[in-house]
Order: C-alpha cells, then sequence, then structure tokens
C-alpha cells in the first residue's frame, strides 16, 4: 500500500476545541469553542467560534487560563442552550463529510458536550467517529518520552506553533497540526485506515489509563482510580446499561471518576 495515498485521512481534518469552568466534565460548562477544518498543510480552511454565557459563574482559576470573564461572558456571550446544539451540529456536518474530528485529549471535550447536550435537551454527537486524539497517539508512538504531554509541550515538540494556547481557536487548529507532524514522524501511522485508528486509540486510552493507575497505586496512592474510556466517558448508568456490549466497540463505556490530570487539559 502507497502510504502517501492512505494518509489521506490527514490531510484534511476537523478541528474541535472548548475552553470551560473548570476540569469535572460532569458539572462544568462550555465558555468558548472552536469548530474548524485545516487542509494538508495546516491552513485553515474553514473556522467557526462560540463565546457562550455557560449560566453560572466561571471561576477565577479558569478565567485566568482562558482568559474570559463571568462579565465578559454575560455581556458577550450566546445562550448555551442554542451554542450546544449549534456546536453538536456543526460536529455531525464535519463527520457527515468524512472527515475525522481531531480534539486533543478528546474524551475531556467530547464527554463534556456530551454531558452539556443532556443538560439542554439535545441528541448528542452521533457516535463520535472517527475521532483523533494526538494525545493519545503520541503517548502510544513514542512512549519513554520525558516531559509534559500538554497541548504546549506536544506542539514544540513537534515544531507546531501555538502563539495564544488556551484560546480555543489556537488550540483547536494547534492539535490538528499535532496530529498532522505526528503521521510524518510516524510513517507507519499512514498506512492505517482512520476508522482502525479510532479503534486503536481505544485500547491505547485503555492500556496509558491502567499504566497511570498502577504508578500512581505504587506511590502512595493505594486507592487511586482513572479510567481509559474513549472518546467519550458515560455515566455509570449508562455503563451499566452497556456492559454487555461487545469488547471491540469504538466507544469505551466504563464509569469514570475525574480526569487522571489536569495537566491533560491545560
Amino acid at each position: 500500500m502507497d502510504a502517501t495515498s492512505s494518509a489521506r485521512w490527514a490531510d484534511t481534518l476537523a478541528v474541535f476545541d472548548l475552553e470551560t469552568t473548570g476540569i469535572d466534565v460532569d458539572t462544568c460548562r462550555i465558555v468558548t469553542a472552536h469548530v474548524g477544518v485545516i487542509g494538508v498543510d495546516g491552513e485553515v480552511l474553514e473556522r467557526r467560534e462560540w463565546l457562550v454565557d455557560p449560566g453560572v459563574e466561571i471561576p477565577t482559576a479558569a478565567s485566568l487560563i482562558h482568559g474570559v470573564t463571568t462579565e465578559r461572558a454575560r455581556l458577550e456571550g450566546v445562550p448555551a442552550v442554542g451554542a450546544v446544539a449549534e456546536i453538536i451540529a456543526a460536529l455531525a456536518d464535519a463527520a457527515s463529510r468524512g472527515l475525522p474530528i481531531v480534539a486533543y485529549n478528546a474524551a475531556y471535550d467530547l464527554t463534556l458536550l456530551e454531558r452539556e447536550a443532556e443538560r439542554y435537551g439535545h441528541a448528542p454527537l452521533p457516535g463520535p467517529g472517527p475521532v483523533i486524539d494526538p494525545l493519545v497517539i503520541d503517548k502510544a508512538v513514542d512512549r519513554y518520552r520525558r516531559g509534559k504531554r500538554t497541548l504546549t509541550a506536544a506542539a514544540e515538540h513537534y515544531g507546531v506553533a501555538l502563539p495564544n494556547a488556551h484560546d480555543a481557536g489556537a488550540d483547536a487548529v494547534a492539535a490538528g497540526r499535532v496530529a498532522q507532524a505526528i503521521v510524518r514522524a510516524f510513517p507507519e501511522l499512514a498506512a492505517i485506515a482512520v476508522g482502525d485508528l479510532h479503534a486503536r486509540q481505544v485500547e491505547w486510552c485503555r492500556e496509558q489509563a491502567e499504566s497511570y493507575q498502577a504508578y500512581r497505586r505504587a506511590n502512595g496512592e493505594p486507592g487511586f482510580t482513572t479510567s481509559g474510556a474513549w472518546p467519550v466517558r458515560r455515566a455509570a448508568a449508562t455503563a451499566t446499561a452497556t456492559a454487555t456490549a461487545p469488547a471491540s466497540t469504538a466507544v469505551l463505556d466504563v464509569a469514570l471518576p475525574e480526569p487522571a490530570s489536569a495537566e491533560m487539559l491545560f
């Protein structure tokens, strides 16, 4: 198989990022969002952005990261109920065109989006898939590299500019470009069909979470638990209902506590 032609899934990518009120996917709300499309050279082909009034106070700690205060969101933001529906529709449109959806630490953004859909009575994003998560892939193909695995660190490692970190648009585009850079650095990924790569990420994320949990338990936290559910972390009730699903299902449904590390988000 010709590696160049088989890598065409990376030529045009949908890119997605949320900035939110915190790290708890069950309680936090969307503040800003970006859904866009980038081309083979990482150029921006399409972009759509939202500034959202989440309907709750934005904690100072979150505002210090993404720059949006409660006052600004209330003054300039659109109501969350409509914004959530529009974000889901934009992602569904990209998927309907056959575009993989890139999100860095996808399980956070896609899970939080699903919780917001539930909160406002919207149908969730179908699937979702195929999803490309540069965090999961990078940790799988370059497992022993030292240092942080934040988007900022990954962008620096792969030579991708990220001039305005924690802006939803800048982060989404950088994530897509990092995904493309990983494919260039690890050409064996080019031989994997995007649907198969999605399935592999399900397994890789599970293995990474198990390894991280074992590390934490071996280093003074015997009760520490996390999960490798990817790309969406289902609520406990849903996980119970789907416990008999085939092991190869594209979404691994298990109950999940907090993200393993805030560094993965910021």
